[in-house]
């Protein structure tokens, strides 16, 4: 009896989950982060950087490619440019078995590089895609953060691109091209990835305002374009989180800073204030009650250091403090106490700003 009861109970919560299905209609597409969302489909999708994909449409009406390097600061599409090659080479069906990545979040050592780089690069790469296009007779092999490889691993790869350049294609990526050995830059072609221009950045950003419906200030729109620096990635996820925060509200410059986790200008200006012309205990209240209320010491310090550049006072007073926030960025990167580094900062401030009045 009591597994007869058991049976039709679950029957009957199917068939209530199977209504609810039905009556929701089709199934709602997948929560997907926009930075994947809108992420370049296609090489003519990239923004910004005209140079490389001009040399990409010109291989890849050719099926050819020469090994690449790709380099730039975060955020600038060079990811996502050899993803879109690599899809418009292959198409969706032969994708997955011709291109590997590897990450700077998966294991690269001279061991990964001699076994899978190696494997992978070994396999002969012969068929037609389905749609009767012409399919290039290589594999591409993408590195990214390849500046965290060891320099065991890259010396180890240079040999590999060379006795696999038949069958494979490797393109490196990096933020910063000077730790990438000269062996391996010899063997590439170079590719500077620029940080966007703000009126590109903006002109993407409303796009996607406009396709997800945003209500928005113009604002908003600048001030998310400023904290980004030419990051297009971080002003996709700045928007994001925006968004999700308070769904029937507008896109505010408030908002956005508070995301951001900028510091408030009257807050910046309040210490310059009192370095200027206050005291040393007053200095001490404000610097603390700055670090009580959550902000960031390095986010502080390149606001001030914006702010000191504008600033009255002369070449030599300037060139004193940017030294000195040179030492402090230094310090805070290598784990040093955030309050004792932000009062020795605003104690040459203060010195330098007596002088001048």
């Amino acid at each position: 009896m009591q597994a007869f009861l058991k049976g039709t109970s679950s029957q009957s919560i199917k068939l209530q989950k199977d209504k609810a299905a039905g009556s929701s209609g089709e199934k709602k597409p997948k929560a997907v982060p926009w930075v994947e969302k809108y992420r370049p489909k296609c090489v003519d999708d990239v923004a910004y950087q005209e140079e490389v994909v001009a040399v990409l449409k010109k291989s890849l009406e050719g099926a050819d490619l020469p090994n690449l390097l790709f380099y730039g600061p975060p955020g600038t599409g060079k990811t996502s440019t050899i993803l879109a090659a690599a899809r418009e080479l292959y198409g969706p069906e032969l994708y997955r078995q011709r291109v590997l990545e590897l990450n700077a979040s998966d294991e690269r050592g001279i061991q990964v590089v001699r076994k899978k780089v190696k494997t992978f690069a070994q396999l002969t790469a012969a068929g037609s895609r389905p749609d009767g296009k012409p399919c290039p007779p290589f594999k591409i092999i993408i590195l990214d953060e390849a500046d965290s490889m060891t320099n065991a691993a890259q010396a180890c790869l240079r040999r590999t691109m060379e006795k696999e350049a038949r069958t494979t294609r490797f393109c490196l990526i990096c933020n910063y091209v000077s730790r990438i050995i000269e062996p391996l830059t010899s063997r590439c072609s170079k590719f500077r990835f620029k940080p966007l221009a703000n009126g590109i950045q903006e002109e993407r950003i409303l796009e996607i305002c406009k396709k997800e419906n945003l209500k928005y200030t113009q604002q908003g729109i600048d001030e998310l374009v400023r904290v980004s620096e030419g990051d297009l990635r971080k002003a996709i996820t700045y928007l994001q989180s925006a968004a999700r925060l308070n769904a029937d509200a507008e896109i505010t410059e408030s908002i956005i800073l508070e995301i951001a986790g900028v510091v408030p200008p009257n807050v910046i200006d309040n210490l310059l204030q009192i370095c200027h012309k206050g005291t040393f205990d007053k200095m001490q209240i404000e610097v603390k009650n700055m670090i009580d209320d959550g902000y960031a010491a390095t986010q502080i310090l390149n606001q001030l250091h914006d702010c000191i550049i504008e600033g009255h006072l002369n070449d030599k007073q300037k060139s004193v403090v940017a030294e000195k926030m040179a030492v402090v960025d230094k310090n805070l990167a290598d784990g040093a106490d955030e309050y004792l580094q932000l009062m020795s900062l605003t104690s040459v401030i203060m010195q330098q700003a007596t002088q001048s009045s």
